[in-house]
């Protein structure tokens, strides 16, 4: 613990940036990638399997508040786990977010590359991604103040861009087209659709990893959090609907740039304001490609500042005070995963990523419940032990229709998790790790 109080981060974030963070690590998930989920649902298919993950979310982000507000550390769910189940249960959290956090950013830097391609078809989509990824390194290393006032701003562009979007398509909307061939895989098809459904909201945990840089945690973190998913679930279910009902919905299934192509459908492909549509829409996906490198830089920083990874990794600008170390490697990771890989495979296995840190999340709160380790002061879950549940029963469903219906990506996820663990117990790490 002395260690802890010498590699400390600045507490400078109030509840306006921990909910333009919640909404800036997530909000790129309503510009593109849900799309993928009418290739195996349809409409009404990922409709349903979206309903069942916002449940999932809420019920979840409600549960997660109370365990970000008892432990408020960067390492947020490694940080839980461990003390919950020792090192190994801080393993699995931080080898899940990590997964998450560093193979979302690569499928939303194609996402960046292609809208930019949209605009100006010369532009190479992975030369932009890369571009990308050296740019909003630099400005997450500049700061945690200074990025989150830039979260802050793009945040709303981003959400003012999502609304003239909804004014300009919704009154073209017809149900012919949203409720034509609408499920055409049946039942089976929302479980197939499940990890698209989870990439409206995928990430939104990152705010945990802030909460070590947040004033007043117990109380502006629960005030951004709950706002963040409240906002977030009327953007997703609003934009998914009325993108289905534009058009026939199978030309926008397969593509990374949905909501322009959706726009230049209705007003027309030369129009100007489909192309506004596109560039402002980069915003969105900023927003969350710079969110989501601050967060899978806190888990790299704590997971190294607990000797769960090489002690370097959580050194500290002398000048920023910022884990720049953690942030140069994960985004050398990032680039090396954008040559490896399809948007959808990335989104899957993030989404795997995920789902594993959801359920360790919620047994290590039920574990700490009983174990006291809440305080007076902490936020508590309503209707616990019931939205707890929810979130863990819905996490387990999800998880195994993922694997289910995509056993390569799954077998890749646990390979790649019991090498982690060999050398993690090779290593001697599971002796020494902090339990408390």
């Amino acid at each position: 613990m002395n260690n802890k109080k010498q590699v400390a981060l600045k507490r400078v974030l109030g509840p306006v940036h921990i909910w333009a963070i919640a909404v800036g690590l997530v909000i790129s998930g309503e510009y593109f990638g849900w799309n993928y989920g009418w290739n195996v649902a349809g409409t009404v298919g990922m409709l349903w399997a979206t309903a069942i993950v916002t449940v999932l979310y809420i019920t979840f982000v409600f549960s997660f508040t109370e365990l970000t507000t008892s432990i408020p550390e960067a390492g947020g769910p490694f940080a839980y786990a461990q003390k919950a189940f020792g090192p190994i249960g801080g393993l699995i959290a931080g080898y899940g977010t990590l997964i998450e956090f560093l193979l979302a950013t690569p499928a939303i830097a194609y996402a960046l590359g292609s809208y930019l391609q949209f605009l100006y078809p010369s532009i190479n989509v992975l030369y932009a991604a890369i571009a990308f990824y050296i740019l909003f390194t630099g400005i997450n290393l500049i700061g945690i103040k200074e990025s989150a006032v830039f979260t802050l701003i793009i945040t709303l562009l981003a959400i003012a861009e999502l609304l003239a979007y909804i004014g300009f398509v919704a009154p073209h909307f017809k149900m012919h087209f949203f409720f034509e061939n609408s499920m055409p895989y049946g039942w089976k098809g929302i479980f197939a659709a499940l990890p698209f459904a989870i990439w409206f909201y995928l990430a939104i945990e990152g705010v945990a990893m802030v909460a070590e840089e947040t004033k007043q945690p117990e109380k502006n973190i629960p005030r951004g959090y709950i706002a963040g998913i409240f906002t977030l679930s009327v953007l997703a279910l609003t934009v998914m609907i009325v993108t289905g009902g534009i058009t026939d919905w199978k030309q926008l299934a397969n593509i990374d740039y949905p909501l322009p192509q959706a726009t230049s459908i209705v007003l027309g492909q030369q129009s100007s304001i489909a192309k506004l549509f596109a560039g402002i829409g980069l915003f969105g996906l900023i927003a969350s490609f710079h969110s989501i490198i601050t967060g899978y830089s806190r888990q790299i920083f704590a997971l190294s500042r607990d000797k769960f990874l090489p002690r370097f990794l959580s050194q500290i600008h002398p000048r920023f005070k910022t884990p720049h170390i953690a942030l140069y490697v994960g985004a050398v990771i990032g680039i090396i995963s954008l040559y490896t890989g399809t948007t959808d495979k990335l989104i899957i296995l993030s989404a795997l990523g995920a789902l594993s840190m959801y359920i360790i999340s919620m047994l290590s709160l039920f574990k700490l419940r009983m174990k006291g380790f809440s305080s007076a002061q902490t936020f508590k879950v309503p209707f616990y032990p019931i939205f707890p549940a929810i979130a863990l029963i819905l996490s387990v469903i999800c998880l195994a229709a993922i694997v289910y219906y995509n056993p390569g990506l799954g077998l890749l996820f646990l390979s790649a998790f019991l090498l982690v663990l060999i050398g993690f117990l090779l290593a001697g790490k599971h002796k020494t790790g902090n339990v408390q």
